[in-house]
């Protein structure tokens, strides 16, 4: 039997990669761990934050807030410190709606190739 190396899954991510995986400037990312409690990144000793997957989801929900929403900082800190539960659940919502929406144009596009 042959032996399958055990797929590792990255745990932490640099500000980079969270960046590029986002859509987003690391500097916005900065500027909103230093507006949002919610969004703490551990810290390695040389101070390199160490963002995990919850971190990722907590960026991209203040940027669907920010970015696609047009919500002001202020306008977020208070829906979060508010009503946060509502929040994140429309933004569940809305994350399976552009999965299906992805879904479908890769049928439309397949029906049409």
């Amino acid at each position: 039997m042959p032996y399958k190396k055990a797929k590792i899954e990255k745990v932490f991510f640099s500000i980079g990669e969270v960046a590029e995986i986002v859509g987003v400037a690391s500097s916005s990312i900065r500027y909103w761990e230093s507006s949002f409690e919610e969004l703490s990144p551990k810290k390695s000793s040389k101070g390199t934050r160490l963002f995990s997957r919850d971190d990722i989801e907590t960026v991209k929900f203040i940027n669907h807030l920010v970015k696609e929403r047009g919500m002001t900082i202020k306008g977020v800190q208070q829906k979060l410190k508010g009503n946060r539960q509502d929040a994140i659940d429309n933004w569940e919502i809305v994350k399976r709606l552009q999965k299906v929406k992805e879904e479908l144009v890769a049928i439309r596009i397949e029906m049409e190739g």
